[in-house]
Parts: C-alpha cells; structure tokens; sequence
C-alpha cells in the first residue's frame, strides 16, 4: 500500500494545497478529505492518480478546506455517470452531520441530471464513533476525536500482519482515542508549526498542535512512523528541514514531513 499527499497545509495556505490524501492498493485508491477546491482534481492528475478507481471517500469534518474539494469530485463523477463514461459506484463515508451536508450541497449546487446519481450508484454511508467498515480490502474502524470546535471522525486501518495507520484528523489527539492510537505502525497527525514559533502562529488559540507536541505525543504512544501535515506555509522551501530537526528531539521513530504530491510506502 501506498499514501500519496496530495496536499499538506492548513486552511489558508497558498503555498501548497489543503491537506488531504490517498490510499492506494493497487489501482484501487481511498480518497481522505478533498481539500478546499478543484485544486483537488489537478493534484489528482499530477500524483497520476485516475479518480475514476477511487471507490472510497472519507470525509473527517465540515470545514471548507476539507469538504468543498468533495463537491468537485461529485460533478466530476456524476457528469461522467451522466455522459456514461464512469461505469462503477462511489461510497462516500463520514458522520451524519458531514453527509447531510455534502448531500444538501449536492442537491443545490449540481443540476438534476448529475444529482440523480446520489443515492444510486454515489452512495452516501453516514458511520458512527467505533463502527467499522471494509475499505480496499482492510477493515478500517471510524472514531469521534472529540473536537469541540466541529464534530470530527478520524480512523484507524488494520492490516493483517497487525500493523495499523491511524489518522487523528486535523486536530490534536485525545486520549479518548488511545485504543486507536497507541502503538500504530503509522500515526498521521497536524503540526500547524514548529514549537519555536508558536508565538507567531499562535496553534493553541487555532485547536492545534506545534511539531514537539506532536512528536512528544508520538513518543508516549510509541508510535513507529510519525507523518506531520496540516502545516503553515511561510517557509515551504525549508518546512522539511526544520521540522524534522525539531521532531529529532522529541520522537525516535521515523519522522515524515511530506510534500504535496510526496508518495510514501506504507
């Protein structure tokens, strides 16, 4: 399996693109969050990644810059139903609050002809805190992180061999989740910025994390493989570098930093 990021970086990043990613097994691909707009369909055709076998979506929350790029993968694959050129079916997984609003934005923003697809071959899958569903052939189990600023799922995949990835979100964990996080092969998780400029970008008044945070978090898990993202993007050019300098001290597992279009091996 591999993770392809297609974007890195917080809400109001122009450097780079929102966060979000893919799983990918194969040619068979799970799409996580869409980011804020269309910018979702270049990363795709630039991570050579063909929407059309993306069979899962998962959508952590409501905020803009994770769930307006959704709206675009939906005109993407209902006109394409329409025009009969997409063939398969779609599942799009999320808490109840996120699929009434993907559904309510669809049903306003396409026109009939592509919205007549939802609920037959698009299907909109409402889960709950602890459900558990079988997504590119692994089972992956949805979970509240407890947010406090809008109701947010993250997840954790099993793979057979009993390793696990699990992605907190774009908030900080909570140890509600500990069953989840613990020990994971593979922990995603947001650093807004590096502990050092917390004074500037001020992450605590935003719900989030600095990179010690999250590595000293990682370390008290013992997490094997820590993938920082949801960052700022003052300084991308160097954002790889000083982050990981940062997160050396605080975390001896391996510490990823990725780039948009940056694909890891799981």
């Amino acid at each position: 399996m591999k993770l392809t990021m297609l974007g890195t970086g917080n809400a109001m990043v122009t450097e780079c693109y929102n966060t979000c990613f893919v799983l990918s097994e194969g040619q068979r691909h799970f799409l996580v969050d869409g980011g804020g707009g269309n910018t979702l369909l270049r990363q795709l055709k630039g991570a050579e990644i063909d929407w059309r076998n993306i069979e899962g979506i998962f959508v952590t929350h409501k905020h803009i810059d994770h769930v307006l790029g959704i709206i675009w993968m939906l005109r993407m694959i209902c006109q394409n139903m329409n025009g009969n050129k997409y063939e398969g079916e779609v599942r799009i997984y999320a808490h109840d609050e996120v699929i009434g609003l993907i559904d309510q934005m669809a049903q306003m923003l396409l026109p009939e002809k592509q919205s007549r697809f939802i609920g037959q071959r698009v299907h909109l899958i409402s889960v709950s805190d602890g459900e558990r569903r079988s997504i590119l052939g692994r089972e992956i189990a949805f979970f509240d992180i407890q947010s406090t600023k809008a109701k947010q799922f993250g997840f954790t995949m099993y793979f057979d061999d009993g390793k696990k990835l699990t992605c907190c979100g774009d908030e900080p964990y909570n140890s509600c989740n500990e069953a989840y996080a613990a020990n994971s092969t593979w922990l995603l998780h947001e650093a807004f910025c590096l502990s050092s400029e917390a004074e500037i970008y001020h992450p605590y008044e935003k719900h989030h994390s600095t990179v010690k945070d999250a590595c000293q978090l990682a370390e008290k898990l013992q997490v094997k493989n820590l993938l920082l993202y949801h960052t700022e993007d003052e300084n991308l050019l160097h954002r790889k570098k000083l982050y990981e300098r940062e997160g050396a001290a605080y975390f001896s597992g391996n510490l990823y930093v990725p780039e948009d279009l940056e694909v890891i091996q799981i």
